[in-house]
């Protein structure tokens, strides 16, 4: 008899049931820790977890560009900075960049916190639109 992985039935748990708006969150965080792995690849001279990093990290940008409502006004200029982070990290990558790498981390991380906060603001005024009632 196979004994269930809670932390695995806690993550699948967190996926199915998230909004869209905390998936986006979970994919941003995701990007932020393959590209800290990526750097403690290069750091280390490890080749190899240098690169499947940077390609999950690319694989969420890529999944971001793929979803982004270009109906949206501001989507234009969002897969403007999704398509330049993809190519920091597959400059990163052929290049050993540690450079290219800080410079994706620090705008998926404004991306992240900016989404952090609207998801925040979202939440406040379902809360105040119930009139505060839980």
């Amino acid at each position: 008899m196979a004994v269930n992985n809670p932390y695995k039935t806690y993550q699948n748990n967190s996926v199915t049931t998230a909004s869209p708006g905390e998936l986006t969150l979970m994919l941003y965080n995701g990007c932020l820790k393959f590209i800290q792995l990526a750097k403690k690849g290069i750091e280390d001279k490890n080749i190899e977890q240098k690169n499947i990093n940077i390609q999950k990290a690319q694989n969420i940008v890529s999944e971001l560009m793929v979803t982004l409502n270009m109906d949206v006004g501001v989507s234009e200029n969002i897969m403007k900075l999704y398509d330049f982070i993809h190519r920091r990290l597959v400059e990163a990558n052929i290049k050993n960049d540690l450079g290219a790498l800080q410079e994706a981390e620090e705008l998926i991380t404004d991306f992240r916190d900016t989404w952090k906060q609207v998801i925040q603001l979202d939440r406040q005024q379902k809360f105040e639109g119930k009139g505060g009632q839980v």
